[in-house]
C-alpha cells in the first residue's frame, strides 16, 4: 500500500480527494490536514509514502513544506495547485519536489501521479512544463534582482543599502528602473512578480 497525507486548506477539496483516492486498491490516505505547518508535524510523525500538498496553504506553503520534510522524512512530495505559474514550478523542482499539477486533473491521473512517484518516478504535467520553457528570462539586471531580493521582506531603502553596501541613492535609482522595466507601480508588486516569475 502507498501510504498518503493530504494537506489541503480547503476542506470540501481535501476531503474529495481523500475519498477518491481511497477508492483506489493501493493507496491509503492515512492523515488529512489544513496547513503546512500541519502537513510537517503529521508527515514526520506518520511518515507516509507520499504527501500531496496543495501549493497556497496558511503557515508554510506546499513548496516549502517540501522543502521541510526533504531534511527530515523520506516521504515524496507531490504538489497540486489552482495556479500553475512557472517561477513557482523552478521554485518546486529546486525544493525536491517530485510531482507537480494543477487541480483541474482528475482523481484517477493524481492516483497514477502518486503511483509514479511512489515507484521513484517525477511527473511534471506537461501543459506547465511547456510555459515554463517558454517563460520569459527577466529583463532586469543582476544588482537590480539583488535589490529586489534585500528589499522583499518590505525592508527600508537605507536597510537595503546596508545589505548590499550601496548608496541609497544608488538603491532608490535601482528601485525605479525596476518599476519602469515591469510597468508596476510599487516594490511591493515588483518582488511578487519577480517571486511568481522565479527570478529571485
Amino acid at each position: 500500500m502507498i501510504r498518503v497525507v493530504i494537506a489541503d486548506d480547503e476542506a470540501m477539496i481535501r476531503s474529495a480527494v481523500a475519498a477518491l483516492l481511497r477508492l483506489e486498491d493501493d493507496i491509503d490516505v492515512v492523515g488529512e490536514c489544513a496547513d503546512g505547518l500541519q502537513a510537517v508535524s503529521m508527515a514526520e510523525e506518520l511518515q507516509p509514502d507520499i504527501c500531496l500538498l496543495d501549493l497556497e496553504m496558511p503557515g508554510l506553503d506546499g513548496v516549502e513544506v517540501a522543502e521541510h520534510l526533504r531534511r527530515s522524512v523520506a516521504t515524496r512530495c507531490v504538489v497540486i495547485t489552482r495556479h500553475a505559474r512557472p517561477g513557482v514550478l523552478r521554485r518546486a523542482l529546486a525544493s525536491g519536489v517530485a510531482g507537480f499539477l494543477p487541480k483541474s486533473r482528475s482523481a484517477d491521473e493524481v492516483a497514477e501521479v502518486i503511483r509514479r512517484v511512489a515507484a521513484g518516478g517525477r511527473y511534471v504535467d506537461p501543459e506547465v512544463a511547456a510555459d515554463a520553457l517558454s517563460d520569459e528570462r527577466s529583463p532586469l539586471t543582476e544588482r537590480e534582482l539583488d535589490v529586489l531580493r534585500a528589499g522583499r521582506r518590505g525592508e527600508t531603502t537605507g536597510q537595503i543599502a546596508r545589505t548590499l553596501s550601496l548608496a541609497p541613492g544608488t538603491v532608490r535609482n535601482h528601485i525605479s528602473a525596476v518599476l519602469s522595466k515591469l510597468h508596476v507601480a510599487t516594490r511591493q508588486q515588483a518582488v511578487l512578480m519577480a517571486e511568481e516569475q522565479g527570478w529571485i
